[in-house]
């Protein structure tokens, strides 16, 4: 079982920068896939990015693409978000999530394919 803490979450205008970080606690971190995603007010819960448990495979959503960055370190059980160039659709709460998955090599993509998720960290952009 991971517990997942995200931070990093503020305000920030547009076309600024912000880094989320996510920390897990647990002994097998790298055996964890691991995904972003956030949520708009009054929309649905949408995917960000994801990483596969060595970091070699990664994938982001068409929206933020170009713009944030996905990494992890699993000497530090950490997952981070670098977000650049942030719009003002940005605006949202970020969730990390996890997916135990010793024996893949990939990443997932919907939101039910992670078992675990942090309790979010609030993104605002401002104009």
């Amino acid at each position: 079982q991971v517990q997942l803490v995200e931070s990093g979450g503020g305000l920030v205008q547009t076309e600024g920068s912000l880094r989320l970080s996510c920390a897990a606690s647990g002994r097998t971190f790298s055996a964890y896939v691991m995904g972003w995603f956030r949520q708009a007010p009054g929309k649905e819960r949408e995917f960000v990015a994801a990483i596969s448990k060595t970091g070699a495979r990664i994938v982001y959503s068409d929206s933020v693409r170009g713009r944030f960055t996905i990494s992890r370190d699993n000497a530090k059980n950490t997952v981070c978000l670098q977000m650049s160039r942030l719009k003002l659709e940005d605006t949202a709460v970020y969730y990390c999530a996890a997916r135990f998955d010793p024996s893949g090599g990939y990443y997932f993509l919907r939101q039910s394919d992670y078992n675990y998720w942090g309790q979010g960290t609030q993104v605002t952009v401002s104009s």
